[in-house]
């Protein structure tokens, strides 16, 4: 089962879930040890086929870190805090949470793009 540890401990997911917000993007980085990591993809791609079914679901893209570090993060695109919010407290896919390697330590954090300008928009 994938433990939670908050990127932002004074606000961690369950706060931000409250928070009305459009569009978001999941952050989600993942550490784990060497030896889980095909576990950890098989298990992350059953819940990629899950989330990709759920109604506000734009994309997704998993990246692995360079060289030895079996870290990963996960960049989703959903419509909005609420579409997210029904999707990551359906009772399927907190099922699918304890299949996840026992080593797997999980801090999502959701986000909206800034605009500066010159330099990106919004």
């Amino acid at each position: 089962m994938a433990h939670l540890q908050p990127m932002d401990p004074a606000f961690p997911i369950d706060r931000q879930l409250a928070v009305d917000a459009s569009p978001v993007v999941l952050v989600n980085v993942f550490t784990l040890d060497k030896a889980d990591e095909q576990t950890f993809l098989r298990t992350w791609q059953d819940d990629a086929e899950f989330m990709k079914r759920q109604p506000g679901f734009i994309s997704t893209q998993l990246h692995r870190a360079i060289g030895e570090s079996p870290t990963y993060l996960n960049y989703a695109v959903w419509e909005s805090t609420a579409t997210f919010r029904a999707a990551f407290t359906h009772p399927e896919f907190r099922a699918k949470i304890s299949a996840y390697p026992t080593s797997a330590k999980a801090s999502p954090h959701l986000f909206q793009k800034v605009g500066v300008p010159g330099i990106c928009v919004a």
